[in-house]
Order: structure tokens, then sequence, then C-alpha cells
């Protein structure tokens, strides 16, 4: 029986194609070549494409998703969707596959383009009773003061891009002298930002995935970070401590899975995500901060390591996630 042909697609339009091509190299370390036949597709601003092991460059054929390799057609039985970022994590490709009716590992479009989107995602969840933060919704075509925001929320507040992720174009904001420069950093990134109080408390982030109809949690972490939040070099860069299983009481850790699965099947979430809290222990309460449809997995990523205390591997993890989105077909 031949091998399914699965597309593995990494790179990306945004900053962000840093952060997947090093996923890519953990990803394409472990995959398991006997069962599956893996073609690695490259997806940049100017090409779609995949290089043989000749070191040929083929471009793909965006009317069908194919590949012609030595005058033969390559059709693809399932995506492994490796891109953080546009067009990988907001949802577009996921319509584009849906369009062409070919099942892939992530949350569907519908899904990645709400938890895209953080605002959008904090207020579905708000609406469903999942603590969240208050926060503001701001437009680059209709700017606001600072004295407006610091009228509206507390500070400390986070100012960060709405759409985006890695906590690029991130700031964390003491006092409204600052809100200037961090807005304009945001802005940068992204035509909408999300300003949102800071809530005091400890930093916990789950895996989240589904197998076979049931919703599982992968033992989860607690975040200590080096710089004054969980920014881009502490997350990237070894500037932070991640503690996992994370060292929490039983009651605290339950309240967390319970509350990670229900966000998980709130949004409809499909393969491995990754959800982000701020347990706030005056109130008892884990705070939604955001969900990762797409989350890392280079070498210092979080869903690695919680795979490997779980006592798994992430070649058997992998293939599960491909077998699901087989079955889909």
């Amino acid at each position: 029986m031949a091998k399914p042909n699965i597309a593995f697609v990494t790179g990306g339009y945004s900053s962000e194609a840093e952060i997947s091509y090093k996923s890519a190299v953990t990803i394409e370390n472990n995959l398991d070549l006997d069962k599956f036949e893996i073609y690695r597709i490259n997806i940049t601003p100017t090409s779609w494409y995949h290089k043989t092991n000749t070191g040929e460059t083929i471009e793909v054929d965006r009317g069908d998703f194919s590949l012609t390799i030595s005058g033969k057609k390559v059709f693809f039985n399932a995506v492994l969707i490796g891109i953080h970022g546009t067009p990988g994590e907001d949802g577009k490709l996921q319509g584009y596959f849906d369009l062409l009716g070919l099942p892939y590992t992530s949350c569907d479009a519908a899904t990645s383009a709400l938890t895209f989107n953080k605002r959008y995602t904090v207020a579905v969840a708000a609406f469903s009773g999942i603590p969240v933060a208050r926060s503001l919704h701001l437009f680059k075509h209709s700017p606001v003061s600072a004295s407006f925001i610091s009228n509206q929320l507390s500070l400390p507040v986070f100012v960060k891009p709405n759409n985006g992720g890695s906590s690029i174009g991130m700031s964390k904001v003491n006092s409204i002298e600052e809100l200037p420069a961090a807005l304009e950093k945001a802005f940068k990134e992204d035509d909408q930002v999300l300003v949102e109080e800071f809530i005091q408390g400890r930093e916990f982030t789950i895996g989240v995935y589904r197998s076979k109809g049931e919703i599982y949690t992968l033992p989860f972490t607690e975040i200590f970070s080096e710089k004054e939040f969980f920014d881009f070099e502490a997350k990237y860069k070894g500037l932070s401590k991640e503690i996992t299983p994370a060292d929490c009481s039983h009651e605290i850790a339950e309240k967390i899975r319970e509350t990670a699965k229900k966000v998980y099947a709130i949004f409809n979430c499909r393969g491995i995500v990754r959800i982000d809290f701020i347990y706030q222990e005056a109130k008892g309460l884990p705070f939604l901060l955001e969900i990762n449809t797409i989350p890392g997995q280079s070498e210092m990523s979080i869903v690695p390591q919680q795979v490997k205390v779980s006592g798994g591997n992430l070649r058997d993890f992998y293939s599960a996630l491909i077998e699901e989105a087989l079955q889909q077909n």
C-alpha cells in the first residue's frame, strides 16, 4: 500500500517566518518517513515551491496544490501546517485548502481567523464565561490619545499587535508617557492594536489536542521570564525559565486543565493548540490571554517540552496529528 503524500508547509508572509523555519527543523527531524511521503513546501511572498533532494526547485501549481516532478503530477492526501503568522495561522491557507477539499492538521478557517484576532478571541471567551482582562481595540485609521486609554483602563497595560504572535511588537506600559512609543511599535506590525490591562498572577501555558473525538491536555508549563514579561527575547533567546510540569496545587492544576478543555471546545479547535493563561490567585481563576493555533515547535518551544514530559515522543505525536487529519477525508 502506497504511503500517503503529506505536504509540510512552512515559511509565511510575516515577520514570524523566521520562527516557522525554526519549528520546521524540529518537525522534519521527527516525521515518520516509514508512514508518510513528506514534501516540504516553502511558502514565501514571491513563491510557493518544493526543493527536491537533487536541489531542483519545483513551483507549486496553486490551481490544485500539486507538484510536477519528473513529468509526473504529485497530489497530496493531507497538509501539515507549520506556518506561524499569515497565511498559515490566520485562516487564509485553511480556506484555500477547504476549497480544494484537502484536509489539514490545524483548526479550520473560521477558528483560525477568529483566534488570530486577539480582541475577538477574548470577546468570544468572555461571552462564554471565561475570565479575560479588560481591554481596548484600537485601529490605525482612528487614533486615540494616551489620556483616553488611561481613562478607560488601569495601568500597567500591555500593548500588542492584535493579529500576530511570538510577542513581536508587544510592550508593557507602566506610565501614560510610555503609551505613544508602545502604540507606534505595535502599529508597525499591524493596523489593529489591543491594549489590555495587566493581571498580576502566575503565567501558565498548556498544549491541548483532540484525538478520536476526545480532548486531551499535555502537562502544562509555568513561565518565569527574566524580562519584564514573556517577550520575543524571553521566548526565543533563552531569557526565561520554563517549568514543566508546573509546580502547583492539584486545585490550580484542575482549573487550568478544565478551562483549557472548555476553551478548546468553545472555539471548536482542531489539532494541537497552545493556550496561555494568567492565574490570579486572589480570585482563584485562570484568565485567558490567547490561543495559539500553530504553536511553536522549535527546540526551545513549549509544546515539544510538554510532549516529552508526558512520556510521549514527537514522532508519534506528529504522526497522530497527521492521521487525525487524514480521517477528515
